[in-house]
């Protein structure tokens, strides 16, 4: 009996996956780090919208470290609801899809602000087989996620650095006792932010992890619909 291919093994997959890598290499590898300058000098931080032109051009997929992790927490999760801040191209949401497609249910809703982004992650998620277990919103994710379909299980936090914090406190509410939340980019997080998920008393239980150029990864002790832990 032949086994059907799945998971990352799935050709589909790896070559939608390979294609957001190429297409990350050529871009300009200084495009964010101008993108971060631009804004600094600006007299207030930037606003989701400008935030998003800033990165209109940059590919910005997860390193293999952090999607195969994402892979890894899905498949043995088993969430009904991902959620996902800051889809870009669409590699992360792949990671996230393939395993609930292999694992034959749930879904991963992610936001996009920028809709040119969007409709390519659409596209990628199409290609690759994936787009039955895949939704991706368009706009500002504190408008986008603040009204979800049931308790969030696993969140990505992977857009511009400072709407994090923002992002998470819209998602708090949904969250539930044992929710898992990957905050890609740890070198860049905002001091706010992991204070916020480090400090005793504010629900979670948090550390960093060496995977990519790092990730804050926490765990939710109290939420929605369930005891606490």
């Amino acid at each position: 009996m032949t086994t059907a291919t799945t998971g990352l093994d799935d050709e589909r997959v790896g070559a939608v996956l390979a294609e957001i890598a190429r297409t990350a290499e050529d871009n300009d590898p200084d495009i964010m780090k101008r993108a971060y300058a631009t804004a600094a000098d600006w007299p207030q931080p930037p606003t989701a919208q400008q935030a998003a032109e800033l990165c209109a051009q940059a590919a910005l997929p997860v390193h293999p470290q952090v999607g195969t992790f994402l892979y890894q927490l899905v498949r043995s999760l088993r969430p009904a609801l991902v959620v996902e801040f800051g889809t870009s191209f669409g590699a992360s949401t792949i990671y996230a899809a393939a395993a609930l497609r292999d694992n034959g249910a749930g879904r991963i809703i992610g936001s996009e602000l920028h809709p040119g982004k969007a409709d390519r992650a659409r596209g990628h998620l199409s290609r690759a087989g994936l787009d039955g277990y895949a939704e991706i919103k368009t706009g500002d994710a504190r408008e986008q996620l603040a009204d979800l379909p049931g308790p969030v299980d696993l969140v990505l936090l992977d857009g511009w650095k400072e709407l994090y914090l923002p992002v998470l406190k819209i998602l708090e509410p949904s969250l539930r006792a044992g929710s898992l939340i990957v905050s890609d980019n740890l070198p860049m997080l905002p001091a706010e932010f992991t204070d916020h998920v480090r400090a005793p008393g504010n629900g979670y239980l948090s550390q960093q992890l060496p995977l990519g150029d790092g990730i804050e990864f926490s765990l939710r002790l109290q939420g929605k619909g369930s005891e606490d832990l």
